[in-house]
């Protein structure tokens, strides 16, 4: 597989991770509002941040790593996911704990956004 073909595959990845992030936004918003309070929403915003950076980096992961063979993909697959759930650990951890965010929306968020990502990884995963 060529540089251009990977990094367009990594492209539009990125592109569908942010528009899924950006839907989940818009469509989550008001729900967060009214549940959390106002508080809530930056909660959320930083929640879909950090699993558009841990997708990001498990994506690029997905890329730069070789699988010529099936043996391979799936061992890159799986650094893929372990890195993908250390980043999110890492960094809901942190940002939960800075007591800056309301918990609650910041980690249903975080889970929300992770697992709307996940059919994008997969699909960069197997082709």
């Amino acid at each position: 597989m060529t540089t251009t073909s990977r990094s367009g595959r990594y492209a539009r990845f990125l592109g569908l991770a942010v528009a899924i992030v950006f839907g989940v936004c818009v469509v989550g918003w008001l729900p967060t509002r009214r549940l959390a309070g106002v508080g809530g929403v930056p909660a959320m915003v930083a929640g879909c941040a950090i699993s558009l950076v841990s997708a990001a980096l498990a994506g690029g992961l997905l890329i730069v790593v070789g699988g010529e063979t099936p043996e391979a993909r799936m061992r890159r697959a799986f650094l893929a996911m372990v890195v993908r759930l250390a980043v999110v650990v890492a960094l809901g951890m942190a940002a939960a704990l800075s007591g800056e965010l309301a918990r609650q929306p910041l980690l249903f968020w975080i889970g929300a956004v992770y697992v709307a990502l996940l059919p994008l990884e997969v699909k960069l995963a197997i082709l």
